[in-house]
């Protein structure tokens, strides 16, 4: 390795034999970083595609306030989103706070008091349970008269498809499907597999609503959910699409009918698309739009790499060091208390932004139990920027995601491997 590289990776706190066993498990990734570069130039071209087939000009980056009518950047920008994931429509709004509100937002907006809603791969990311109400919430789902129905998976992470046939019934009027992992330590689904899914769901019940959670999916593969038969997809412009550049905001795109009741929800019922101010960060939009897919490719690597770092260390990992990915969320398990923290002090010290402090559990809201969260981001709670967070409960995993570069994410994987191995905690072999 380059002296003067090594220096400087010193004086961020990384010891010469860290940085020689991070080294070593990269050189043998090189094949796996090219498939991945590969994919983020399809994905970049498509993007591009979608911008000059929408004519995207200076214009779009003017700033709107008020009511907002007529704001050509905004509405210009949902049709790209709407282009550019295959959907008949998009809502993309800075008045959307972050993917739980969206979740909840596309959720509320398509279901009725009567209606049930269905999950057939398990248990919900931990803020949607107030949002339907499995654990009570002012204003749930639950609260106004729509049931939930839940199907787990097998334990070798496969679809249940003989309890899913039973669970749909005359009532099942929306069917949630969440890409990512959320705080369990099961497989991502590859948008294959998703269309898998839908595809033995609608030849149940044609008419039932195919909701994808889409949040730590985009631009992973070449392919988006709405390409497989999903009816909406949802998700945070803080993570993948916003390319570590957008401030705020969430979208959904999908048919027009879905997207419609999401945007009279947003606003009010007669007014829908018509309002909602752009504030001066269109742009930040269009922009971190751009630079997606290049962002998604660099957490990727880091997240390969982690996999491989702690695979090597005996920890399990999901996904491994080899498997083919499907989000930018790597998940280690410690079963460790002090393990699980330290890693997360680690990436808390690599980050650009408030790297002095140390994170510490406490308890964060919509959790049933308390979160330790590092994540110095210039965007507060961005988790396409480097970060790491989990429940601090057994088994003590943690899911790692994020890097706006794949050097800052590999400088927090080694910051990350640094902490434990100052304490003891593992041993490098």
């Amino acid at each position: 390795m380059n002296h003067l590289l090594e220096e400087q990776y010193k004086q961020l706190g990384i010891a010469p034999e860290v940085l020689r066993f991070g080294t070593e498990i990269e050189k043998n990734l090189k094949e796996r970083f090219d498939k991945i570069d590969a994919i983020a130039e399809f994905n970049q071209m498509k993007v591009i595609a979608a911008m000059q087939k929408n004519k995207v000009s200076a214009e779009c980056f003017n700033s709107s306030s008020g009511y907002g009518y007529n704001d050509i950047g905004r509405d210009t920008l949902e049709q790209v989103y709407a282009d550019l994931f295959h959907g008949e429509d998009a809502l993309v709004r800075p008045q959307i706070t972050c993917g739980t509100h969206a979740l909840a937002l596309a959720l509320m907006s398509n279901l009725r008091p009567g209606d049930e809603l269905l999950s057939p791969v398990g248990k919900p990311y931990d803020t949607l349970e107030e949002v339907i109400g499995i654990r009570p919430s002012k204003g749930s789902l639950a609260e106004y008269g729509v049931t939930y129905s839940q199907v787990d998976l097998l334990p070798d992470g496969a679809f249940d498809y003989e309890n899913i046939r039973k669970a749909v019934n005359e009532h099942t009027r929306l069917v949630t499907i969440q890409r990512s992992k959320g705080y369990q330590t099961r497989p991502t689904f590859s948008v294959d597999r998703i269309g898998e899914l839908i595809a033995f769901i609608k030849g149940i019940k044609p008419d039932v609503i195919c909701m994808v959670d889409n949040c730590y999916g985009e631009f992973v593969e070449e392919k988006e959910p709405l390409e497989v038969g999903a009816d909406m997809i949802v998700g945070s412009l803080i993570k993948n699409p916003g390319g570590g550049l957008a401030p705020i905001g969430g979208y959904i795109v999908g048919k027009k009918e879905c997207v419609e009741n999401a945007a009279y929800r947003l606003t009010s019922p007669g007014l829908g698309k018509e309002v909602g101010a752009s504030l001066g960060i269109i742009q930040s939009f269009y922009q971190g739009l751009f630079l997606a897919p290049t962002v998604v490719s660099g957490a990727l690597k880091g997240a390969i790499f982690a996999a491989n770092i702690y695979e090597k260390l005996g920890y399990d990992v999901i996904p491994n060091g080899s498997e083919s990915r499907h989000d930018i969320i790597q998940a280690v398990t410690f079963r460790n208390k002090d393990a699980m923290i330290a890693f997360c002090e680690g990436i808390q010290a690599a980050a650009p932004v408030d790297s002095y402090v140390t994170p510490e559990p406490w308890a964060m809201p919509g959790y049933d139990s308390d979160v330790i969260m590092a994540a110095g981001a210039f965007v507060q709670g961005s988790s396409i920027e480097l970060s790491a967070d989990g429940p601090v409960k057994e088994p003590y995993a943690v899911y790692f995601q994020g890097g706006l570069t794949w050097y800052h994410a590999k400088l927090g994987i080694l910051s990350s491997l640094q902490k434990l191995y100052e304490r003891n905690l593992v041993k490098l072999v």
